[in-house]
């Protein structure tokens, strides 16, 4: 089988999803340090602006973080032990065996899983550790919750794409040939004012979709209503995300 078509969603607001985004707990890494037997080399695969690789280097001598997005890439934070490089998840050119820890954050979905695999088996050594994890929908109060909700489900409807999907249900039904292991339970959480959080909802991809389709930018048409719900824009308001996390160790045999 081919492997997938990259579909760029994000290089455009490459700047923006670098502001942006909110950032991925300490207890994850400190998790993943745990289980990993080795702490030489980490590939961080679609790395995007580089957030969880910056955190890995913390644990690993060497990150690997890669991205088929340059624009990414361009604009990801530096770091002496974190390695850019454009390349897709399905052909990163690592060398083979040589990789302890392969981590995904919020990007498994838009991968060909089966030509994923294959690359992962390569690059790991044995008893390494693949992590995919994701967050869904974002949670502030009952009155916020009910506007987003509705953008989201309702106005950008048509807009996500179909791998969408496997981030609402937390990667559930996502099978790899490997061993998984247990996880641990993990949420994200942030403090935002009304500035930085109307930039986050620019840099869905759903909205850039509808802003491209339509000529209007759909989260600028509901700014009243959200700082009408929100008070103060000054006002730092707690945000949340449930993360949902799926790990696997490597055997010696692969099927």
């Amino acid at each position: 089988m081919a492997a997938r078509t990259f579909k760029d969603h994000f290089s455009e607001a490459s700047g923006n999803y670098s502001r942006y985004r909110p950032d991925y707990p300490a207890e994850l890494f400190e998790w993943l340090a745990s289980v990993s037997r080795q702490h030489g080399t980490a590939w961080d695969c679609a790395t995007g602006n580089g957030q969880a690789a910056l955190l890995l280097a913390d644990f690993f001598n060497r990150v690997i973080a890669t991205d088929a997005s340059s624009s990414q890439i361009e604009n990801a934070v530096k770091k002496r032990s974190v390695h850019y490089r454009v390349a897709t998840a399905e052909d990163s050119g690592i060398a083979a065996g040589s990789v302890d820890l392969v981590t995904v954050a919020q990007a498994f979905h838009w991968f060909d899983s089966k030509a994923f695999s294959l690359e992962v088996d390569r690059v790991l050594k044995d008893a390494g550790i693949l992590a995919i994890w994701t967050y869904n929908l974002l949670s502030v109060s009952k009155e916020i919750d009910t506007i987003v909700y509705h953008l989201y489900k309702t106005t950008l409807k048509d807009c996500w794409a179909f791998e969408r999907t496997q981030v609402e249900n937390g990667y559930r039904d996502v099978r790899l040939p490997f061993g998984e292991i247990d996880t641990p339970d993990l949420s994200m959480s942030t403090q935002w004012d009304l500035s930085q959080f109307i930039g986050y909802l620019c840099t869905w991809s759903a909205v850039k979709k509808y802003e491209a389709e339509t000529g209007r930018n759909p989260v600028e048409e509901l700014h009243g209503q959200i700082r009408e719900a929100w008070g103060s824009p000054d006002r730092r308001r707690a945000i949340n995300w449930p993360l949902s996390v799926r790990a696997w160790k490597k055997s010696c045999a692969f099927t």
